[in-house]
């Protein structure tokens, strides 16, 4: 639900109420003194998230607009081959 900002007429400080966008009342009964306080129309908080997930959007949205090039595929690594100390071993055909 959004966040609405409303501002009292007798000198109150502003507050803020949550109401569904279908049902947004133009004015609000102030907590302080009671009487009607007016929607103000503000900015929308879009910054108002967490700054690690702001910087993480940021960065999947920079990858997906420049995506990092490669010049070749990355090779795999082959295991070593296991040296046996078996004399018997040696003898055995090569392939």
């Amino acid at each position: 639900m959004p966040t609405y900002v409303y501002r009292c007429g007798d000198g109150c400080s502003d507050f803020t109420e949550r109401h569904p966008m279908a049902a947004i009342p133009d004015s609000a009964n102030c907590p302080g003194c009671g009487t009607g306080a007016r929607r103000v129309i503000g900015t929308p908080a879009l910054g108002a998230s967490d700054p690690a997930a702001m910087r993480l959007h940021d960065a999947t949205r920079a990858t997906a607009e420049t995506p990092a090039v490669v010049s070749n595929v990355p090779g795999r690594r082959r295991r070593a081959t296991p040296v046996s100390s078996n004399p018997l071993h040696r003898k055995l055909p090569r392939p």
